[in-house]
């Protein structure tokens, strides 16, 4: 295995990150627990996590507004990921266009399927800070069997307007696509399909959330050694909030076994800095970290990465939409 893999993914010192002192740099929101996909190795199609939602399928137009005023005093992201398919929600287009209004930066995470111009365009001079593309294949056949449900030429065309329009509004916002990892799929098959028609392309690593069957991995290298339990980045830059606006701590904790408070009824400024909060920190501080049940249950904790993040994603993909809306090579 050797160092110099996990060098690449640890640091010297653990510890809030600067830019999270006040305020989490992320809030990952599960907007929506419906989905128009059956992907196969998807945590919800293989769990009962969304029939215990079926009371708030949707985040409410309140509980995000209060979100995002939130984040938008602070610059922090809204990223809208989990549970299904964000853009199946009814104010979605509306929702993300408040937020941007109020200073929070906006993470799409899509399958792409449900977007039309009119919705493209709108989300676009919005200057939505980033779009990413779940395609995880790179032809129709492979596609019809990791995103069962979803049409390959929708995709394709979807995308390629989103791109069109992007480049001809001169718009801010990065778009990129990702793949996972997984058994079945020819990794580098998908990164050179997709590499040259997006901003940039993140290679996911499988996760299982402990609900998915870790054999259909195709990558199971760690970036943190499991043994030293090295810090874990995420309960040091964001946080995560349910549609019904209650907080947990990671997200591993798809299921909202840990709840920190609701935004209802507390700021998530409080929330992050809660005693609470403290505690999960002090203990992955310690190299303690496994002695928390969450954690020391958590299956995915090796694949957080300190330097290969969201954050990386983010600054490679402007770079090269710099370039490409220029016209230039890359």
């Amino acid at each position: 295995m050797g160092d110099r893999t996990f060098t690449e993914h640890e640091q010297k010192d653990y510890g809030i990150r600067p830019e999270a002192q006040d305020f989490p740099m992320m809030c990952v929101l599960s907007f929506v627990y419906v989905c128009n996909a059956l992907c196969p190795n998807c945590p919800y199609t293989n769990s009962s996590i969304r029939s215990d939602y079926l009371d708030t399928p949707f985040m409410s137009e309140d509980t995000f507004k209060i979100i995002a005023d939130q984040c938008g005093e602070y610059g922090a992201w809204v990223r809208l990921s989990g549970g299904g398919e964000p853009m199946l929600h009814p104010k979605a287009v509306e929702l993300m266009v408040y937020a941007k209004k109020v200073g929070a930066k906006i993470g799409l995470i899509t399958n792409g399927s449900k977007f039309t111009e009119d919705s493209i365009t709108r989300i676009l001079e919005a200057q939505v800070d980033m779009i990413e593309f779940s395609v995880d294949a790179a032809d129709s056949e492979t596609y019809a069997k990791v995103r069962k449900g979803l049409n390959w030429e929708i995709l394709l065309k979807n995308i390629s307007i989103t791109i069109d329009i992007r480049n001809k509004l001169k718009s801010s916002t990065k778009i990129i696509a990702s793949g996972v990892n997984q058994i079945g799929i020819d990794i580098d098959r998908v990164v050179s399909f997709w590499e040259n028609k997006v901003d940039n392309f993140q290679k996911r690593k499988y996760l299982t959330w402990g609900i998915n069957d870790p054999s259909e991995s195709a990558d199971t290298l760690p970036y943190l050694p499991p043994e030293e339990f090295v810090p874990c980045p995420f309960i040091f830059e964001r946080l995560n909030i349910d549609s019904r606006g209650n907080i947990m701590v990671c997200g591993f904790d798809i299921a909202a076994k840990t709840n920190l408070g609701n935004v209802h009824e507390k700021s998530i400024k409080d929330i992050w800095h809660s005693k609470e909060f403290e505690f999960y920190r002090k203990k992955h501080l310690e190299g303690k970290g496994n002695q928390i049940e969450l954690c020391s249950n958590c299956p995915d904790w090796k694949y957080r990465s300190w330097k290969h993040n969201y954050w990386k994603i983010v600054k490679d993909a402007e770079e090269k939409k710099g370039k490409r809306i220029q016209g230039k090579a890359i």
